[in-house]
């Protein structure tokens, strides 16, 4: 096309594109927007890779993600929440806490497993998902990778400092199955060992403690993640890994899943900073159940980078049975 007829086509063409500018502006805002739910949405779960073990053996590792931000599931070992080849229960965790849980549990499989399979099959909301573990080369993973994976290394440079780190070490003190019944108290008590590594960034004590306390400028700004980010620092935490009734955990524990909301008290929430440790190395803390059953409650020590667990089963009897 030439002459008149040629300009009058481009003109139309550039008037249209400017006419669209706006709405394209428009449309990725829209497209964009992540939306989140409290409740009511499904749980998946997630192969996070393997690691060979001293003795030649290899460990699957495994994690989910629940896509609610508040409801905790209960999926009991069976038709929804089975491991495959095997037994339907290796492990694997009966209540999911809110959101992403990386490496919560591992499957050991011998030294001639080859290429075979392993399945976590999970079922929730009436919709059924899988996890598919292999020993593919690429999701093998050694201690720089869960410290990056988990957000320790920030966007994922390592120092000798956090190369150097090894996971700590959590020991339950008393029987490893106890009894309790409804509404009485039980005292767990673990003791934590820990390199020190990485060092944890701690919370300044104020000039002048008469001062009027007056808020850190990172306070008052947005704040911001490239990629997942957690403070280092070492912590342990009490949660329920199996059983479905209320459980109160005194004192408050800090949170084992990925909650990055501003103030909440996890590793992942901007502006977090790590408990103060007990001089003694003892982490108490006091369970109280509101029914019945067996509950499995596991300890997670967590230095920021590396984590060490110990589970503890509760055996819990209604009130008449005292």
């Amino acid at each position: 096309m030439s002459g008149p007829d040629f300009r009058r086509s481009r003109n139309i063409v550039t008037a249209g594109a400017l006419v669209l500018v706006p709405a394209l502006w428009l449309v990725p805002a829209k497209a964009n927007t992540q939306e989140s739910y409290s409740r009511g949405q499904n749980v998946s779960p997630a192969f996070e890779g393997w690691e060979e073990n001293e003795d030649g053996s290899f460990s699957f590792l495994f994690g989910y993600m629940n896509r609610n931000w508040l409801e905790e599931l209960d999926v009991p070992v069976g038709p929804n929440n089975n491991i495959s080849p095997g037994p339907a229960d290796q492990g694997q965790p009966t209540h999911l806490l809110p959101r992403r849980n990386r490496f919560v549990f591992k499957v050991t499989v011998p030294d001639d497993w080859g290429e075979k399979e392993m399945i976590w099959t999970l079922t929730t909301r009436g919709k059924t998902e899988y996890a598919y573990a292999s020993l593919r080369t690429d999701y093998k993973v050694d201690n720089m990778v869960i410290a990056s994976e988990t957000g320790s290394l920030g966007a994922g440079a390592s120092t000798p400092e956090s190369r150097a780190n090894v996971p700590p070490h959590v020991r339950l003190i008393g029987e490893s199955v106890r009894r309790a019944s409804v509404g009485q108290p039980v005292t767990l008590v673990a003791e934590v060992t820990d390199d020190g590594l990485p060092r944890a960034r701690r919370r300044r004590p104020p000039r002048d403690p008469e001062a009027t306390p007056r808020l850190p400028a990172a306070s008052l700004r947005p704040p911001t993640r490239i990629t997942v980010g957690k403070a280092n620092g070492l912590n342990l935490a009490w949660f329920v890994y199996r059983g479905d009734g209320s459980v109160r955990i005194d004192p408050l524990q800090v949170k084992v899943w990925e909650d990055t909301r501003a103030a909440a008290n996890s590793p992942w929430a901007p502006l977090w900073f790590p408990p103060e440790l007990p001089e003694d190395g003892l982490w108490q803390a006091e369970v109280t159940f509101d029914r019945p059953g067996t509950y499995v409650l596991r300890a997670r020590a967590d230095d920021g980078g590396l984590y060490h667990d110990v589970d503890v089963t509760i055996i819990v009897a209604p009130i008449s049975q005292q």
